[in-house]
């Protein structure tokens, strides 16, 4: 036995039935009832969501015997025959404009209009897919759509309004149609499987919701699949539609393999964590698709975590002790990191568009929100362990090589200047030990004021930072130093100056939106819980700075040249100088 497909057995007959298109519908009715009802219509939207059926309605209002009417009477030979299961009227006229679209066919078309209805009170032509219609077709049609006969009302429905020519459009009452809301259409789709004797288990139906995108008519016809493709229940007419089998015909992630990876990621677990991936890749699953679901759940984890026992409301469809099971779960996550481990769900979704290796990119999904999570629950003092091995690296590496002895006695003024710059390195490595390095902030939740001062002295923090970033933004920025922090409006400026104009080229945007400065924007974000902007150039360009004193007198040698020039004391200090 062949049956009629769910979309076309339960299409609207009346606006009254349309669900979520309340923008267009009460404008309608309400021409219709003041008998102000125009010459020609432009219905657009996406695909599926009415604008066909909307325009037969329109068609059956028009014509009714007791109208025009808001409601058509269902009883009348013209209501019936365009209804749904009526063969159409002789007095409306659907065209499918993707093959009636030249020159010709509008001339034809406009044959046609001249002659009286046959029986109705007007002649309707409904232009389908009316984007597909030529310039020169839609110019032989101008005149017509512009002064119609009193008999003739034009209909066009589309999906890209845009397509349609100024002049056409301008001619025209324009009704954008949208997709639908989720709670509406769940609401609808509930009360459609109650009529068809239908059982789903739950989460069935949120699923389907969302891969129909909105679009009753995509809705309907994965609900008819589903439907036909489900086992009876016990014997009797009625068939239950089973989770296992709607996840895995619409190509989602089950719920269980959600739960196992998130409950991974909150503890800690990588080998959860990657045996749950590696579950993925054997499945046959799309990553990319596992990738979507996962943000999805993060989405809902973060509206439990910032609206708590309200959460219901925002997240319909969803069993209580599924809820209950998600807000353990953003409990044991916190609010900041469900944020910071979505926005790098996020970037990997952005990153595996086009990726030949799906597979690296969700493993590398995995690792780095493991790794931020190490680095959050680290304790503050060993924020600063490498800044400390930096200082005394750079201490040892400022040490001066003993100098052969002198080979005569005329030499020893070059003698006592070598044993001076070796006292004040030492001096200075000496004091950079005994400097304690700053306590680095687990977490900036309180933006702090952000100063040259206040920079200078969390420079360190900002480093080792930056460092656990990226190595490569922490070798770039390990040569430069702040030099200026302004407030201009409402942003904070900080300037930096670089050793080497190849160090601030390193350090600048580059074309794909990558760059160290991303990373040192977000290491002083960490420390100072604000955003900032850089301005930056290099030490040889760097203004001169007035009432300097010269470090080495009056005899000191001549300053050699730019090709061969010794590092500046100051770069085996332990922190940038500002």
């Amino acid at each position: 036995m062949v049956t009629t497909a769910l979309y076309r057995r339960y299409r609207p007959e009346s606006f009254g039935e349309m669900i979520g298109q309340a923008q267009v519908t009460e404008p309608l009715m309400t021409a219709l009832r003041s008998d102000r009802v125009g010459h020609a219509y432009l219905f657009s939207g996406p695909r599926g969501c009415g604008k066909t059926t909307s325009a037969r309605i329109l068609a059956r209002c028009l014509n009714c015997a007791q109208g025009p009417t808001d409601t058509p009477c269902g009883e009348c030979d013209s209501c019936i025959e365009l209804g749904r299961g009526g063969g159409g009227s002789l007095d409306v006229v659907e065209i499918d404009a993707a093959s009636h679209n030249g020159v010709d066919d509008a001339r034809d078309l406009r044959e046609r209009a001249i002659f009286a209805p046959a029986r109705d009170r007007f002649k309707i032509f409904i232009l389908d897919e009316a984007h597909m219609v030529t310039p020169q077709g839609f110019n032989a049609l101008l005149k017509l759509v512009e002064e119609p006969p009193d008999h003739v009302k034009f209909i066009f429905a589309t999906t890209e309004p845009e397509k349609v020519i100024g002049t056409i459009r301008s001619r025209t009452h324009h009704y954008p149609f949208r997709l639908v809301p989720p709670a509406a259409m769940l609401a609808y789709v509930e009360e459609l499987c109650g009529q068809e004797g239908v059982q789903v288990e739950a989460g069935v139906l949120p699923l389907v919701v969302r891969a129909g995108g909105g679009s009753p008519r995509d809705t309907l016809s994965l609900l008819d699949q589903l439907i036909a493709g489900s086992e009876p229940t016990g014997g009797s007419d009625g068939v239950t539609v089973r989770y296992e089998r709607a996840v895995s015909l619409l190509g989602y992630t089950h719920a269980e393999l959600l739960d196992e990876v998130v409950d991974a990621f909150a503890a800690g677990d990588a080998a959860g964590a990657f045996a749950a991936v590696d579950r993925v890749v054997q499945t046959g699953q799309d990553p990319r698709r596992f990738v979507d679901d996962l943000l999805e759940r993060l989405r809902d984890l973060i509206v439990i975590a910032a609206t708590g026992q309200g959460a219901a409301a925002v997240l319909r469809g969803v069993p209580a002790e599924e809820l209950a099971r998600m807000g353990g779960q953003a409990t044991a996550f916190g609010a900041a990191r469900l944020s910071h481990t979505a926005d790098l769900v996020v970037a990997t979704l952005d990153e595996m568009s086009g990726a030949t290796s799906p597979r690296l990119q969700l493993e590398l999904m995995v690792a780095r929100v493991l790794a931020a999570l190490r680095h959050a629950q680290e304790p503050a003092g060993d924020a600063a362990a490498p800044a400390v091995a930096r200082v005394g690296a750079a201490s040892e590496a400022a040490r001066p090589e003993p100098s052969p002895a002198p080979s005569a006695a005329g030499d020893s003024s070059s003698t006592t200047l070598a044993s001076r710059d070796s006292t004040q390195v030492e001096e200075r490595a000496s004091e950079a030990r005994r400097v304690e390095p700053p306590q680095r902030p687990a977490a900036a939740s309180v933006a702090r004021e952000l100063g040259l001062a206040s920079l200078t002295a969390a420079w360190d923090d900002v480093l080792s930072r930056l460092e656990r970033i990226d190595r490569g933004s922490w070798l770039v920025l390990s040569g430069a130093r702040a030099v200026d922090v302004v407030r201009q409006g409402v942003d904070d400026v900080v300037t930096l100056e670089f050793a080497s104009a190849a160090d601030e080229r390193r350090f600048k945007p580059k074309p794909q939106g990558s760059g160290a400065f991303l990373d040192v924007r977000q290491a002083i974000e960490e420390v100072f819980g604000k955003p900032v902007k850089f301005l930056t150039r290099t030490a040889a360009a760097a203004p001169p700075q007035p009432g300097r004193a010269d470090r080495t007198g009056d005899d000191d040698p001549p300053a050699p040249s730019d090709d061969d020039a010794p590092p500046d004391d100051d770069s085996s200090s332990a922190a940038p100088a500002p």
